[in-house]
């Protein structure tokens, strides 16, 4: 999935999203496995937790395969000082390059992937071969870590729709339909964001919205068969856990995560 002008919204309709939690989950897996130097971010979208964990004192690459997201992941580096030596410095770089075929100059400590990135590759082929180009970019005992949508969630997502958003000159009509054969969600997003620098501009508009349709697909894979997966492309042990704890996934359960070693 490469997204063209949700990027640009992105940060301002997903202002929730526990990307502290993630921070907390990596780093809790740093001081188990080995506190990386180098790391790599698979799906960076705009780089708010590539930023995070540059400011922490990692040597950060964000990947990604959206041109917009990293456009808009630059920019807001650039526009914060302390980022922008960060950048400057080559602490923190945004790569644009497709996460089945990823590649680093040279090995690097650990690699994450949060956010369901993965549930986007719709075919096993992709995470088989995202496993094995992640196997190859670490460095021996380096560390892959991931979450997913349990196949579960999916399901809720497809009862639970449709969800509607309205706040801040930005709105959005969610809806949803599972292929439950593939476990597979196609969801429908139409965006209206509103014109004008404020609400009384705006109002005297005669088209005081900008609207555009967002189409985004993600397959739900059996938990099984990505730890089995992993384990194919070479890493010596594989592990899950459930929703930002340590602790084995169970009914209800939303994400799982993945932490593999080279």
């Amino acid at each position: 999935m490469s997204y063209g002008k949700f990027a640009y919204v992105y940060d301002e309709l997903m202002q929730d999203m526990p990307y502290a939690k993630w921070k907390r989950f990596a780093q809790e897996a740093w001081d188990k496995f080995g506190r990386p130097r180098e790391v790599v971010e698979l799906g960076c979208g705009t780089g708010t937790l590539t930023a995070l964990l540059a400011q922490e004192g990692y040597a950060v690459t964000g990947i990604d395969l959206s041109e917009d997201m990293l456009a808009v992941a630059r920019a807001k580096a650039e526009e914060r000082p302390p980022l922008q030596g960060l950048l400057r410095g080559g602490e923190l770089r945004f790569v644009q390059q497709d996460m089945t075929e990823w590649a680093a100059p040279e090995p690097v400590d650990s690699v994450i992937s949060f956010c369901d990135c993965l549930n986007y590759l719709t075919e096993p082929e992709q995470i088989e071969d995202t496993f094995r180009a992640t196997y190859a970019g670490l460095k021996p005992g380096g560390t892959f870590l991931f979450d997913v949508h349990h196949p579960d969630t999916l399901r809720r997502y497809e009862a639970e729709q449709p969800f509607v958003y309205d706040e801040d000159g930005i709105s959005y009509i969610w809806t949803c339909g599972l292929d439950e054969e593939r476990t597979e969600i196609e969801h429908h997003l139409r965006i209206f964001v509103r014109r004008g620098e404020d609400a009384q501009t705006a109002a005297r508009s005669e088209a005081a919205y900008d609207r555009f349709d967002e189409v985004h697909i993600e397959r739900a894979y059996d938990p099984d068969w990505l730890k089995a997966a992993l384990l194919r492309a070479g890493f010596s042990r594989a592990e899950v856990y459930a929703d930002f704890e340590w602790q084995a996934p169970e009914e209800g359960s939303e994400r799982l995560f993945y932490v593999a070693v080279r």
